[in-house]
């Protein structure tokens, strides 16, 4: 009996004996990481072009905004100044694509050039009167939660706070109302160009888009009153006493100004060299492009 319970003992032992420990587990390999996606290239303008109503997308075509304001340096967090923005169509453009960081101000005519307008009506001067408090908060809508800041003035008539500011001024199809109604008492031109040049930092550009009348055409016509000016009298207004600029010009060999009311600047797409390396280089842009550069 002794025995038995001896060996069965002894059984009980061993069957309790712990199992000797078996190797540790080789951890899984790791599975090879994907290779992330590429960032999506940023495009802010043209995030802001895409935003614009089908209505303002069918001028890009012959208006040309990405060439026209890559060409003109315009970029992210800038101050521009807005010659003449009339309903907005660059401004809805400028306003998202500046950003938070950046600022748009408009600049339009002042009363005295307004007054000269046949269509002047007394309504529309007494509007008029107050557009330099009107067009912020119409921007602002336009601007949307991540727009520029925005400000006014009339030309002629710039407040000091804004000297020196700016790194681009724009005067898109601006001047020639400017140069029709210039002469005699007052040069309404040359007050806007000043106001321009005040307005701009060192080294900032003045930015003009106009239609252009060839030099060999009648002073009459290319007096402004038709939308055409001489790209000698531009050149003339925007460098006297102003010191260095640089000028790129467009040209189209195939494409002559000839009749009384032809459309001139208006029709094919013209080809910009400029001489300033530190001019970005078009694509196509419309009409007369005279980029200045304050020295």
């Amino acid at each position: 009996m002794h025995k038995y319970l001896a060996a069965l003992t002894i059984l009980f032992l061993v069957a309790c004996q712990p199992e000797p420990p078996s190797e540790p587990a080789q951890p899984a390999a790791p599975e090879p990481m994907a290779e992330p996606e590429p960032a999506a290239a940023v495009d802010p303008l043209g995030a802001a072009l895409d935003a614009q109503s089908d209505e303002a997308k069918a001028r890009y075509v012959y208006r040309h905004p990405r060439e026209t304001l890559e060409f003109f340096g315009v970029e992210p967090g800038m101050t521009v100044v807005e010659g003449l923005p009339g309903g907005g169509w660059y401004s809805k453009i400028l306003l998202p694509y500046l950003g938070s960081e950046g600022r748009l101000i408009g600049a339009d005519y002042s009363m005295d050039m307004w007054r000269l307008f046949s269509f002047a009506s007394e309504e529309f001067l007494a509007e008029q009167a107050g557009w330099v408090d009107s067009f912020p908060q119409d921007a602002r809508e336009w601007a949307g939660g991540n727009g520029a800041s925005v400000a006014a003035f009339t030309f002629g008539d710039m407040p000091g706070e804004f000297a020196g500011t700016a790194d681009v001024v724009l005067m898109i199809r601006a001047l020639h109302n400017l140069a029709r109604f210039s002469g005699g008492e007052r040069d309404f031109l040359g007050e806007a160009l000043a106001d321009a040049y005040a307005a701009l930092k060192p080294g900032g550009i003045l930015g003009i888009v106009q239609h252009e009348a060839r030099d060999g055409m009648s002073d009459e016509f290319a007096g402004g009153s038709n939308g055409y000016l001489k790209k000698s009298r531009v050149v003339a207004a925007a460098s006297a006493d102003r010191g260095r600029y640089r000028l790129a010009l467009a040209a189209h060999p195939r494409h002559e100004c000839r009749g009384p009311r032809p459309a001139c600047g208006t029709r094919g797409r013209r080809r910009i060299e400029s001489d300033d390396a530190q001019v970005p280089q078009a694509g196509v842009v419309p009409g007369e492009i005279l980029p200045f550069r304050r020295g």
